[in-house]
Parts: structure tokens; sequence; C-alpha cells
């Protein structure tokens, strides 16, 4: 009997909306600003609006594919049904293990401002948290996990209460600094791109602007557990990231225009804070407005790694229900009707990543590299869908552009991130490509299970090259923008194979018959 029918279908579209606000207005709010400012200066401002931009192109791809077949852990199964085994282990492995690493991260901030009232947890000379620190941060992962075990229905009334309340004190902060402490010369005494435009492009990656949009993934983990999903989930999505897209933007304009211009003396990379927002405010003698900002970098990463632990359970659930985990972490708590033996197994892996993850500027570098690699297959898998007529009426105007349109654009923050940055991430993808080897031979899949994935691979190896050629930490051999270009041509040309790659699967599968069934059903 399918587990699935333990899932309690609870969310509607006002804890749908909450639940992807929650993910993106977490620890970004406080730190996002600062770090993009710091690397390209107020051109910050556009590297905000285009990570917007991008992120909502691939939010309307996951609209559609929630509308065509709405699953809990949806990111883990989708690239299974559509390119087989080895994409589907590649993509899976990555989404979790960025994913468990966004509660500990999560978990570190809180406790870092934290540290403000109780002296100990936080080692400001060495940038990390204490032992004590540590062992606070634990405390509250099991608070986070704890919270998620009684169930969906709880999760969601809880949630709506903490991002209302998060959402408040950022908007409070953009009202108070244009009313008091704002210096418009900020704007133009150093130039608007004094590091460049390319130092802005490489920001969206890097300084947690992608990190802080992709809060909405935990809307397509949990479209299993939607009511009437093919309206609520595309509407929840973009009513989220456009709201999310005004509020970040106004709070980078705040930022630049709030910072003392006597700090600029030594540029824009010069500024140095520990709590950014909430330094400012004590420099504008505006002390109320500190104690403020202190209390809601404690609610806000905390309401952030609150979805995040709801999500990632739901992503475990379906990588064991694809067999990339054992079944055993596949299984719904009937009682609770939530995967409480995922929610367990997450919290030991999140406590491997609190230990050397001490740096937040470096954990949202990572987790944006990884992440747009499964939102780049996504775009392939939406429209795979179409061509073997499984979309049928559920379809969004326009697909046929958004999602090559989407791919194109993530492939080209890929080449846009400084390659230092990002080659963790693909060597990461690399060691995952070999494990799935491993298994291939050990399993004894069959062949198509291979070739069905085999564009990552060529994928990858393309975004090597055009790395290594271009002007973001490679050898600067064809000069931006037309190395932008090409890597768009590229990229484009290469969506249409990818595309072809996933068709070619699904017929040879022979899984298109069996999927229309599981749709009927849920139609």
């Amino acid at each position: 009997m399918s587990q699935e029918q333990y899932l309690k279908k609870k969310m509607g579209f006002w804890s749908l909306t909450t639940l992807s606000l929650g993910g993106i207005i977490g620890s970004s709010w406080l730190f996002g600003p600062w770090v993009a400012a710091k690397l390209a200066g107020p051109a910050a401002i556009l590297s905000w609006i285009i990570g917007a931009f991008v992120i909502t192109l691939i939010a309307l791809v996951y609209a559609e594919l929630g509308r065509v077949k709405p699953e809990t852990g949806g990111l883990a199964r989708y690239p299974l049904y559509s390119h087989g085994k080895m994409l589907a282990t590649v993509t899976s492995y990555s989404i979790w293990f960025g994913y468990c690493a966004t509660a500990p991260v999560e978990s570190s901030g809180v406790i870092q401002y934290a540290n403000q009232f109780w002296p100990g947890l936080y080692d400001v000379g060495k940038e990390q948290l204490t032992t004590s620190g540590i062992l606070a941060a634990m405390v509250l992962m099991i608070f986070f996990v704890v919270f998620n075990y009684f169930g969906v229905k709880l999760f969601a009334v809880t949630n709506n209460i903490i991002t209302t309340i998060k959402f408040i004190v950022p908007v409070l902060t953009i009202i108070a600094f244009f009313m008091t402490g704002f210096h418009p010369e900020n704007f133009s005494s150093q130039g608007f791109a004094p590091n460049g435009y390319s130092a802005g492009l490489s920001a969206i990656l890097t300084t947690g602007i992608f990190f802080a949009y992709t809060g909405f993934g935990n809307v397509i983990m949990m479209s299993g557990e939607v009511v009437n999903p093919r309206r609520n989930i595309p509407l929840a999505l973009i009513t989220s990231l456009g709201v999310a897209a005004v509020l970040y933007v106004l709070l980078q304009i705040t930022f630049i225009g709030a910072v003392p211009t006597e700090m600029l003396a030594n540029g824009w990379s010069g500024i140095k804070f520990d709590s950014p927002f909430a330094n400012l405010a004590m420099m504008a003698n505006m002390v109320w407005l500190s104690w403020i900002i202190t209390a809601d970098a404690m609610v806000s990463p905390t309401g952030s790694a609150l979805t995040y632990t709801a999500g990632t359970s739901r992503h475990v659930f379906g990588m064991a229900k694809s067999g990339f985990l054992p079944s055993y972490f596949g299984t719904i708590n009937k009682k609770f009707g939530v995967p409480t033996r995922a929610l367990a197994l997450n919290f030991l892996v999140g406590l491997l990543f609190l230990f050397p993850l001490k740096s937040w500027t470096a954990i949202v570098a990572i987790v944006g590299a990884i992440g747009i690699f499964k939102y780049a297959s996504a775009c392939v898998t939406v429209m795979v869908f179409r061509r073997v007529g499984l979309t049928k009426n559920n379809g969004l105007p326009g697909m046929q552009f958004i999602a090559p349109m989407a791919f194109v654009f993530a492939t080209l923050l890929i080449y846009w991130t400084n390659w230092s940055k990002v080659q963790l991430a693909i060597t990461g993808l690399i060691i995952g490509i070999v494990c799935y080897l491993v298994i291939f031979f050990i399993q004894k899949h069959q062949s198509v299970e291979f070739f069905g994935g085999i564009y990552i691979i060529i994928y990858i190896l393309m975004l090597v090259l055009m790395s290594f050629l271009g002007n973001f930490g490679g050898k600067g051999i064809i000069p931006d923008p037309y190395m932008s270009v090409i890597v768009a041509i590229f990229g484009l040309a290469f969506y249409y194979f990818a595309v072809y790659n996933g068709v070619w699967y699904m017929r040879k599968r022979e899984n298109i018959e069996e999927l229309q069934e599981s749709i009927s059903e849920i139609s």
C-alpha cells in the first residue's frame, strides 16, 4: 500500500505562500545586502533583480511540474521520470546535501546573534562558534525536528506566525533608514559598479542572493500535501517570489544608502560589520531598531530552518521511493502524517555539516552553486513531459520559451561565478556520477539508465571548458561579453540535446503510460 495515503493534505494558498516566504526571508536579509555590496557596490541592486528574474523563470518551470504531477519529494522524482537513475541519483544527493547544510547554517546564525545576550557562544576573533555555541546550535536543530514531527497542520500554523513576524522587521528597517540616516551620495561616490559589472554577475551565486530566493523549493517538496495543487502551487510561487524580490531590492538600496559616507574611504570592500543592519542602526542612533533587528536575527533564521527541515524530510522520502536510500526512510508516520524517519536522518547529516561550516558566506556560495544544477535539470524535464504527452491541459502559457530561457540563464550563472567558488560543486557532482557508476555495476542496472542521463556528463565538461576559457576565474582567452554570448548559444543548443536525451529515455523505458495512469488518479 502506498505511503502517500498517510500524508495530510492541509496546505492551502496562504500556507504555501508563507512556506515559501519563510524559506526565502531568513539569514539572507541580515547578511546578503552587506556581502553583495562589498563585492559589487551599488551594482548589487541589479544582482538582486537579475537573480529574481532567473529564479522566477525556474519557479514557473516547477509550477508546471507541480500541476502535471504534484508529488511529495518532487525535486528528487522528476529527473528520475525523465532521464533515469543516473541523473536522478546525482541530482537527488546534491539537493539533499545542499538542503541538509541549510538548517545548521541558519542555526549557527541564530546562535551567533544570541552571543550578544549570552557571551561565549561565538568567537569573534576566529569568526566561528565555540564548543558551547555548537551545542546550542544542536539543541536548536532538535527543536526544528520536534516542531516538524507533530505534523503538517501544526507546522503550517506555526510557520504562518513566524513568517508574519519576520516579514515586518525588514519592512520596518527599510522605512526607518529611509526616514533617517540615508546618504544618496553613496550610490555614485565610488562609482555605481566600482569593481565592474562582472562583480555584480558573480555576486548572484556567491553572496547569498540565489540562496535566498531558492526558499521557494520547499513548496515543491511538499506538493503532495497541498489542497488543489494545480491552482495553489503556481499562485503561491509567483506571489512569494514577487514579494521577496521587491523586499530584497529595497533592503539592498537601504543598506547602500545607510552606510556612513566616511566608511567608504577604502571602498565598498573595506566595510566591516558583524551584525550589518543592527550596527548601522546603532550608528544612526536608532538603538530601538538595533534591538529589534537583533531579536529578529534569531527569529528569521529559525523560520527558514523550520521550512528547510520540513522540505528536506520530504526530499528524503522521495529519494527512498526512488531507491536512492533504503526504503526504511520512505515511511510516513500514520499518526502525524510526516516522514519522521527522514527527519531523524537529516538531523544526523546536519550535525556533520555543523562542525566545518563556520562561515555564512562560504556555505551560501557552495549551496548556491550546487542548487543551480538541479534547477537546470528541471528546465529540461518540463519540456520532456510536454514532448511525450504527459502535460496535456496542465501546462502554463509560454513554457516553450520559459524553460529554455531559464536553462540558458542557469548556465550563465554558473559561468559568471568565479571558478574557485563553483569548482567544489562541480567536483561534488563528478563524485556523485562516479558513485552512481559503482551502483550501476553492483546492482546491474540496465544501460538505458546510464545513457538516459548522459547529457549531464557532457554538460559538466562543457561548463568546465567554458569556465577555463572565460574571464571569471579562467584564462580570459575570449573577452566578455563575447564569451557570455558563446556560453548562452552553447547552453541553448545543449538544452535541446538534453530534451532529446530525455524523450529518448522515456520512450525506451516505456514508462509514459504508467505515468499517465498515476496522473489520471491525481486528477
